[in-house]
């Protein structure tokens, strides 16, 4: 989903952080019932959580203040992100994974996210027809170093469970490892490095197939690989267009509602790795909208994007969204919650 964000992997301020478990009432949303697709209901406490707060060691260090705002929950899950400048990058730099699996052994029960391109340069601008040669040469095996390099660092590191999302928002324009240009193409190198990564010894990865919300450059259904090879059937949910009210993102081709009507379909939780505020600004309904649709579905984990213009806490921007967030995820308000101020967090 276009956002801006491509000053955010360039400057490698990343890091999604953390699944929390949470709890609390999450308002008056909008409808969400009815849709026949994973539907569950459940304490919010029991849904993982994350915030993306840096992809480096910086986000770590922010969790506790960022926990101590929202009222108590506990990161369980450390959410970041490869850069895709180059090939070497995309077999983990250390000042992203070393502190991020130095994290996950901190505590027991915790675990990662890392998204993980599919295509160097990710960010490239590249021409329709190089990226489809480069999928084409991907799905042949010429990049299988690099993905067993990747799963064996992390198998080493005592990271052999993360959940890696591969190729995020393949349908649509803004990153290299899009699928409109070849999905056969691109299907058949999904499934290959998947192949690569799971026959690396002691691993236990899950992976987490996640489009863009809507039809954008393609359905996002014509570059699915196989239940095979897909552990979680993620989605990138921004409050922007398409669509202009958060029933319209439950509602439109390819939305929300499709969405978990399709994964239910394949015996799949869902996930939103990313999600936060975006075209239409400081909007706490859209908030609980959110919190409500993930509270009442079969969602494995989801993220939002910490940094302006979609936070909550280190963006300033949104003050109702954020205490909107705070009383539906944390304690604040209630008896014996956190209504303290912590120290202003840094803007990234």
């Amino acid at each position: 989903m276009r956002t801006g964000r491509g000053r955010r992997v360039k400057a490698l301020g990343w890091g999604m952080l953390a699944v929390l478990a949470v709890s609390g009432p999450p308002g008056e949303p909008p409808s969400t019932g009815g849709d026949g697709g994973g539907r569950v209901v459940r304490p919010a406490a029991a849904v993982p959580f994350g915030v993306f707060l840096a992809s480096d060691a910086r986000g770590a260090e922010r969790l506790p203040r960022f926990e101590a705002w929202l009222g108590g929950p506990r990161a369980t899950v450390g959410r970041t992100y490869l850069p895709g400048e180059n090939w070497t990058a995309l077999r983990g730099p250390d000042f992203i994974l070393d502190p991020w699996t130095r994290w996950r052994a901190a505590a027991p029960g915790r675990v990662l996210a890392v998204n993980v391109p599919m295509v160097a340069p990710n960010e490239g601008r590249l021409p329709d027809a190089e990226v489809a040669g480069l999928l084409r040469a991907g799905a042949k095996g010429d990049f299988d170093p690099v993905f067993r390099r990747l799963a064996a660092r992390l198998v080493a590191a005592g990271a052999a469970d993360t959940i890696v999302v591969l190729g995020w928002e393949m349908n649509g324009t803004t990153y290299s490892s899009r699928c409109a240009p070849d999905p056969a193409a691109w299907k058949a190198y999904w499934r290959r490095i998947v192949a690569v990564m799971r026959a690396v010894g002691g691993q236990g990865f899950r992976f987490d197939f996640a489009p863009s919300r809507g039809r954008d450059a393609i359905p996002w259904t014509e570059c699915y690989p196989g239940d095979d090879v897909v552990d979680i059937i993620g989605m990138d949910s921004y409050d922007q267009a398409p669509g202009g009210t958060f029933d319209d993102y439950l509602d439109q081709p390819y939305g929300m509602r499709h969405h978990a009507r399709f994964a239910a379909a394949r015996g799949k939780p869902i996930s939103f790795p990313e999600w936060g505020l975006f075209r239409r600004g400081d909007r706490p309904e859209y908030v609980r909208g959110m919190l409500e649709w993930i509270r009442t579905h079969d969602v494995a984990y989801h993220s939002i994007s910490d940094y302006c213009p979609h936070g909550v806490w280190q963006c300033r921007d949104n003050p109702r969204s954020a205490q909107a967030f705070r009383e539906s995820m944390g304690r604040a308000g209630r008896p014996g919650g956190g209504t303290g101020s912590p120290a202003a967090p840094a803007r990234p």
